[in-house]
């Protein structure tokens, strides 16, 4: 059972390895949904996420002999990094399964603690199975990464810490992969307050918990496909699904595009890093249908690559009309650049790339195709300067931006 001694116990005994993450007040994400809004940043954990907590906890529980055994686990990568740094606090072995597509940042922190890392898999079922098989093979001790009342405990510790801050919070916002932390956070929170309310966000393309509580069992999605890696699991807990029933009160999904743009967000506004999986609480903020409440996002964790950053940040300019392409068809005559480029210079575009392209008609002297890959301040920004584009006789079309 979940219970608040037990919640004290863990809270006692993860301080020994965890960081204070302080709320922080976001005055841009409040003024945006109408709420106060408070960040709960586990990115900036000792391992890069809160995943720590359950794997501590759940090790200080083992006894001698379990722990001897070595450990193992399967874990796209936050669970991974708290196991291994756990393990050798216990100055134990630990063997982690992490599927083949786990960002390299992910992949080589594991390493650097110590644990031996086996790369099976497309998803996290195909890495827990492999886990599962070696366990029995090699007799080491599971620690799984969210189905286990005690590892969810552990992770409930924040809902402790939540509320030595902020007493008088109402709503918790926590994201879901298999549902540990909703566990956790959810089940704490309501001892502490059975008013409050907590909602469990999870990206669309791998709603299991949504699909579970709807048909009111453990349901596992045919196939799952979302750019936040942490969260991208078939199957919740059953295990903890009980608890998950019993107090979560809403389930929010997140497409990934709107990942994307809490990325900026959260890069231009708070000057952090935090991975997808952390920003669904941050993207469910514009769902949410109450106004003038106190508000905590969980930011579960920051470990991402810098390709996959690089990539999130283009992207995100891309849907913000931070950057487009256009497409113009001018004659292929001297000046006709100069002419381009003077009308958007004169809209303050900063043009970022040019494409000639003087086979796009069988008569090039009619015309050649220029695409202009532009930086503007915003949709407003970019309208303007195809209108006056439009108005200079240039016919503008909006292409596919890349960079």
């Amino acid at each position: 059972m979940l219970t608040l001694e037990k919640f004290e116990e863990a809270s006692n005994i993860v301080t020994k390895v965890t960081h204070e993450t302080k709320l922080i007040y976001s005055e841009y994400f409040s003024e945006k949904c109408g709420n106060s809004v408070y960040l709960k940043p586990e990115n900036m954990q000792l391992t890069g996420a809160y995943k720590l907590r359950g794997a501590y906890y759940k090790i200080s529980t083992l006894s001698d002999e379990e722990r001897s055994r070595g450990l193992i686990t399967a874990s796209a990568g936050n669970h991974a990094q708290g196991v291994a740094y756990a393990a050798s606090k216990y100055g134990v072995k630990a063997t982690i399964v992490m599927p083949t597509t786990t960002p390299l940042i992910k992949v080589n922190r594991t390493k650097g603690y110590g644990a031996e890392v086996v790369l099976f898999g497309d998803v996290y079922d195909e890495a827990c199975a492999k886990a599962y098989e070696l366990a029995k093979e090699h007799g080491y001790t599971f620690i799984h990464p969210f189905d286990d009342p005690v590892v969810a405990t552990g992770q409930g510790t924040i809902a402790m810490e939540i509320f030595k801050e902020l007493p008088l919070v109402e709503y918790i916002l926590v994201p879901v992969g298999g549902g540990g932390l909703a566990t956790g956070v959810s089940t704490l929170a309501k001892l502490l307050n059975p008013k409050i309310k907590v909602i469990a966000v999870e990206p669309s393309g791998a709603a299991c918990l949504k699909a579970s509580l709807e048909k009111g069992k453990v349901t596992t999605l045919s196939s799952v496909n979302t750019i936040a890696d942490g969260t991208a699991v078939k199957t919740p807990g059953k295990e903890i699904f009980p608890y998950l029933q019993q107090n979560i009160d809403e389930v929010i999904t997140v497409d990934d595009n709107e990942l994307v743009v809490a990325f900026l967000d959260m890069v231009e506004n708070h000057k952090m890093v935090v991975e997808n999986s952390g920003l669904l609480t941050v993207a469910a903020l514009n769902h949410l249908d109450i106004k003038n409440k106190r508000v905590v996002s969980v930011l579960s964790g920051g470990n991402m690559d810098v390709i996959t950053m690089s990539s999130v940040v283009q992207q995100g300019l891309i849907f913000r009309d931070r950057i487009f392409t256009v497409s113009v068809l001018l004659p292929d005559k001297p000046g006709m650049l100069a002419k381009v480029a003077s009308i958007v210079a004169e809209q303050q575009g900063n043009v970022i790339k040019l494409e000639h392209n003087q086979f796009v008609t069988t008569n090039r002297s009619v015309a050649v195709e220029l695409r202009i890959t532009l930086e503007a301040f915003g949709t407003e920004h970019k309208n303007k300067i195809l209108e006056v584009l439009e108005k200079s006789g240039y016919q503008p079309k909006l292409v596919r931006a890349s960079l």
